[in-house]
């Protein structure tokens, strides 16, 4: 099994920039995706951004032009940098990853908050 743990959340004016680290351990070999997700108070858990073993990006329209999501395979580590923020991007992110056989994981959640 994989395990997930994030990092790098916290409070910032909307504007600013925040940079989220989601550290992969276990039977990393197994992942295919990892990816970030969100939600926010009363709202359902919705996708951000994924980066696949090949290097393919995928992002929500919602965050597209000012997020950016990169890995480093080496510390099985992926990172989403978040520029441009605004109020509505106030949420528990949390990292999730596909693995063999349709597995998944996810982290507890790193709470972002931007205050306008």
């Amino acid at each position: 099994q994989v395990q997930v743990v994030e990092s790098g959340g916290g409070l910032v004016q909307a504007g600013g920039s925040l940079r989220l680290s989601c550290a992969a351990s276990g039977n990393t070999f197994s992942i295919h995706v990892m990816g970030w997700y969100r939600q926010a108070p009363g709202k359902q858990r919705d996708f951000v951004a994924s980066i696949a073993s090949d290097g393919s990006t995928y992002y929500s329209d919602s965050v597209k032009g000012r997020f950016t999501i990169s890995g480093n395979d080496a510390k099985n580590t992926v990172y989403l940098q978040m520029d441009r923020l605004k109020p509505e991007d106030t949420a528990i992110y949390y990292c999730n990853t596909v693995q063999d056989r349709g597995l998944s994981s996810w982290g507890q959640g790193t709470q972002v908050t931007v205050n306008s």
